[in-house]
């Protein structure tokens, strides 16, 4: 099987987040630990994944970072696997692809989770990009500047 090329060291932000969380099974993790799965086993459970697809991803979502092996809270040998400060800020990312999925996957009337507030059992309002003046942007109203092709890849010392 081909090697997918890293953008690890891309100039774009959006290539590098792919590369860390890109993969379907590290994003359904990410979601089943914002849904408080923590252990090996409950993450199996939940996803139906092979034991070595989920070893290897949450290998790679420890050295990004997003998640950390602890001591079982219920001090047993096993280990949780819990989101640290980065991975918590994947939030509003899974928020949008939520928020988006219901929008455009969903019939009107077809039964879905719902992602609400815990205080008030509201549903979370409609996340939205907005302009400095807060209005709501569009992507016809932004525009990505490139660095040039000289300048797009830092040097190596």
């Amino acid at each position: 099987m081909a090697r997918r090329k890293r953008h690890d060291d891309s100039p774009c932000p959006v290539a590098r987040a792919v590369d860390l969380v890109g993969d379907r099974w590290c994003l359904l993790i990410i979601r089943d630990a914002f849904d408080g799965v923590r252990r090996f086993g409950a993450f199996q459970a939940s996803l139906g994944i092979a034991r070595n697809i989920l070893a290897d991803r949450l290998r790679a979502l420890e050295q990004a970072g997003i998640l950390q092996a602890v001591p079982a809270s219920d001090g047993s040998a096993y280990q949780d696997y819990v989101l640290t400060a980065r991975g918590e800020s994947l939030f509003p990312l899974l928020v949008a692809m939520r928020q988006w999925g219901e929008e455009q996957l969903f019939a009107g009337n077809e039964a879905h989770s719902t992602l609400v507030e815990r205080s008030s059992g509201k549903p979370i309002a409609r996340m939205l990009p907005t302009r400095g003046d807060g209005q709501p942007l569009v992507a016809a109203d932004s525009c990505v500047i490139k660095l040039p092709a000289t300048t797009a890849s830092p040097a190596k010392s």
